[in-house]
């Protein structure tokens, strides 16, 4: 008898034992903020480029808008390695599969253009308020 008094207890604690403990952490806000800023001079080509891109599997995957910036990338890297295009306009091909739409072809249009005289803005400028 004393035991099964033994067992029945010990089963008793170990059932009870167990307990969940849950900690949170409060962070306060501390109120800064960081800046900075550049300007730059555009200079712009006078020609207007075309360029048609063919998209492979791996950049479809990556999705529409990834289709159209690497057909941008493309486009600047073959007419002059400029840095952004302005002015820009884009003509995307699809075709409806079985699995959805698929990109075939990506058309920008758009002038290349390079920065020029990079300069860091002075402190004074860059003043600005607290976060909120």
């Amino acid at each position: 008898m004393k035991k099964l008094v033994l067992v029945l207890a010990a089963a008793a604690l170990t059932l009870t034992s167990c307990s969940i403990s849950k900690q949170t952490a409060h962070t306060q806000q501390i109120c800064t903020s960081i800046r900075s800023g550049a300007t730059a001079t555009l200079e712009v080509s006078p020609k207007k480029i075309s360029y048609t891109y063919v998209p492979s599997k791996a950049v479809r995957k990556g999705g529409y808008q990834n289709c159209i910036n690497a057909a941008v990338r493309e486009a600047l890297l073959q007419n002059g390695n400029a840095d952004v295009l302005v002015e820009m306009q884009n003509t995307v091909v699809e075709r409806e599969g079985l699995m959805g739409r698929k990109v075939k072809t990506v058309t920008v249009t758009g002038y290349p253009a390079t920065y020029k005289e990079i300069k860091s803005l002075d402190h004074n400028t860059l003043r600005g308020g607290c976060c909120k």
